[in-house]
């Protein structure tokens, strides 16, 4: 056993002593030693009850005759750090968990892991230090949050009250409807209910074969749920010692090209091209960003949940045959962008474990005779204001997917917001909001409350916006995020005035800004990009280590 390094042997007394301090018995040393990952914390909604899950869990591997060790990750609501300077430290708790995994792992030398996560960050934050550890590994997430209902009935969830705002600032409803909103979209513990970042991660651990079936969409605190957290502690302790298993071994190449497959039969979050790139690379597994849009030729989209269609969640997925429902249909293409034959935790290969799965409803999970599109619902774009690319939610387009406008530049979400309150963006318009990367933010903040604004203004169809930052899930409209290079880098976004012409052209995969080469230049000669001034120790060291979001926005090794 890998934990035998810390109990075998005589000169391992001292640590068999301080293992004993904490509750070990002579029999214990002969048993596996599983790490229990619980990203626990009372503040975010997905999370507050995973103490809980955690204790059921560790019941379980008791009962299965191993040793479980729980330690606790950090974990960042990003809802409530959305637009305040809270959300620069979002993105970069996806490193410090990745780290801490790693850490508490590498350091006490445990056998295998199980891991806790549900929102945002934390799930790829989780996967990316299991891959460092690569033990055998199960995922279980806490589960989607049930959809909220307004007095008439109507689904609500989060993206309701963003956009709700957007209603309130231009007059279309009362302080107290916006109030009755702000009580109703989030009736109760879970991550938030649409196809929001949090969710799109959960199901694409299904695809990558590292979470149980119904992980991404069986709804938390619900019987079905508690039983398959039972069922996941269960299974590590089966395969806490069995090498097939270890994480490296299923999320391969093929797991990865399954998760973008199943991402874009679903439009999931545009955040998960940024942390699949970034998984990707911890997995040593070569992927490059150009490659999605190869994947995405080759899949259908088949399944708009909210915020796509707003009458559609998690919860209705379940209902309708779930992930394994989907991934059945789209594998019907029989055009090699699903890899069958790829190892799950549970010991089947991806074609077994969805070979008898059907469609229980074809109005949530369309047939591929029947699909929102021939494409994939996330697109990768290129041209000169984005040679590296940058990344729109298909899914999420209100109105034309090709656009063309004048720039209405900002230099910081805060100011965005001001000015799209104020009235000075209007229909045509491109908002180019930047400085807001990786590196320029530092912490690529995402930009749900300007995209809120716009759509809650009646503008979504009428005004594209794009941005070296990232947007939440929850975000529609024409909103092309993760501009590479970014502006804080040199990025031609940061060369933009106002009034210049903007194109885009989804279909054909391009954006450019109609500037010959020869006035970039000119406009590059005289370029310093702009710094914000910070204070934070960590956000420092983060700005200097990490790389743009082409590049899955990770830290610098060397």
């Amino acid at each position: 056993m890998r934990s035998d390094m810390i109990k075998k042997g005589t000169d391992r007394t001292p640590h068999r002593s301080l293992l004993r301090a904490a509750g070990l018995q002579d029999e214990d040393f002969k048993k596996p030693f599983i790490g229990v990952a619980n990203s626990f914390i009372e503040i975010i909604p997905g999370h507050f009850f995973l103490n809980k899950y955690a204790e059921i869990i560790k019941q379980e591997i008791r009962e299965m005759g191993c040793v479980p060790f729980e330690f606790n990750t950090i974990g960042i609501d990003d809802g409530i750090a959305m637009a305040h300077d809270g959300m620069l430290y979002s993105l970069p708790s996806r490193e410090l968990i990745a780290n801490s995994v790693e850490s508490v792992m590498n350091a006490h030398c445990l056998d295998a892991l199980i891991c806790i996560p549900n929102c945002d960050k934390i799930v790829p934050g989780m996967i990316m230090g299991a891959l460092r550890v690569n033990v055998p590994t199960i995922f279980v997430s806490g589960g989607p949050m049930s959809k909220g209902r307004d007095k008439e009935g109507k689904a609500l969830d989060l993206n309701s009250t963003f956009e709700a705002v957007g209603k309130y600032n231009k007059g279309e409803i009362s302080a107290e409807e916006l109030h009755d909103i702000e009580c109703r979209a989030c009736p109760g513990g879970g991550s938030c209910s649409g196809m929001f970042t949090a969710n799109s991660m959960n199901t694409l651990m299904e695809a990558m074969g590292i979470a149980l079936s119904g992980n991404g969409t069986i709804l938390a605190l619900t019987k079905e749920r508690e039983e398959l957290i039972r069922k996941a502690a269960r299974r590590i302790c089966e395969i806490a010692l069995d090498e097939r298993f270890k994480i490296r071994n299923i999320l391969n190449e093929k797991a990865i090209r399954n998760a973008f497959a199943v991402d874009m039969a679903m439009g999931g979050s545009s955040n998960t091209v940024l942390h699949m790139l970034a998984i990707a690379k911890e997995a040593c597994v070569n992927f490059n960003i150009k490659d999605i849009n190869e994947i995405s030729k080759k899949i259908s989209h088949i399944a708009k949940v909210a915020p796509s269609l707003g009458t559609v969640h998690m919860e209705d997925v379940n209902r309708a045959g779930g992930m394994n429902a989907i991934m059945h249909e789209i594998s019907k293409l029989n055009n090699g962008a699903l890899y069958l034959d790829n190892l799950t935790v549970t010991g089947e290969s991806m074609g077994e474990r969805i070979e008898n799965a059907k469609i229980k409803d074809t109005s949530i999970i369309h047939t591929l005779d029947n699909a929102y599109s021939k494409v994939g619902g996330l697109a990768v774009l290129f041209g000169n204001l984005a040679y590296e690319g940058c990344v729109i939610k298909t899914a999420g387009i209100i109105g034309s997917r090709s656009f063309k406008g004048k720039a209405v530049c900002f230099d910081s979400q805060q100011d965005a917001i001001k000015g799209i309150t104020n009235g000075k963006v209007k229909k045509g318009d491109v908002v180019v909001l930047r400085y807001e990367g990786p590196k320029g933010g530092p912490g690529m903040q995402e930009m749900l409350s300007p995209t809120s604004l716009i759509v809650g203004m009646g503008l979504g169809a009428d005004v594209a916006l794009i941005t070296d930052g990232r947007f939440s899930g929850a975000t529609r409209g024409l909103s092309i995020g993760h501009v590479s290079p970014e502006a804080a880098e040199g990025g031609v976004i940061g060369l933009l005035k106002d009034g210049d012409i903007i194109e885009i052209d989804v279909d054909k995969y391009t954006i450019n800004a109609l500037l010959s080469e020869e006035e970039i230049a000119l406009r590059r000669a005289d370029f310093k990009p702009k710094v914000k001034n910070i204070s934070s120790s960590w956000l420092k060291q983060y700005r200097q280590l990490v790389t743009n979001a082409s590049n899955g926005a990770v830290l610098k090794t060397e």
